[in-house]
């Protein structure tokens, strides 16, 4: 599976940002899809993450804050990022959950900054 994120920016603190995801794969519909996000030195960690029914669930730091979301149509997958603060800098992915190693793509990066 191919995925391409993008969206990502400079934005100041409290700014918002709607980073997208395409998936080439054809199973789309079927998978439970999440957001992911690394800090240079730092583990990749999860940030929320979308059930094929539409069930979310989100890391404690982001919740109330972040949305996902999903167009099965599209064969996309979106969050919404609100209240952005420095310490969510990072590069973001998106992929399966549990993640598929082979499907990391590139990632967008999000730098939040005054």
């Amino acid at each position: 599976v191919q995925l391409q994120a993008s969206g990502g920016g400079l934005v100041q603190p409290g700014g918002s940002l709607r980073l997208s995801c395409a998936s080439s794969g054809s199973i789309f519909s079927r998978n439970a899809w999440g957001w992911y996000r690394q800090d240079p030195g730092k583990q990749r960690e999860f940030v929320a993450g979308i059930t094929s029914g539409g069930k979310t669930n989100y890391l404690d730091s982001v919740m109330g804050r972040f949305t996902i979301s999903r167009d099965n149509a599209k064969n996309a997958v979106y969050l919404q990022m609100n209240s952005l603060k420095p310490e969510d800098t990072a590069i973001y992915y998106c992929n399966t959950v549990p993640w598929d190693a082979d499907s990391w793509g590139q990632g967008t990066l999000v730098t939040v900054s005054s």
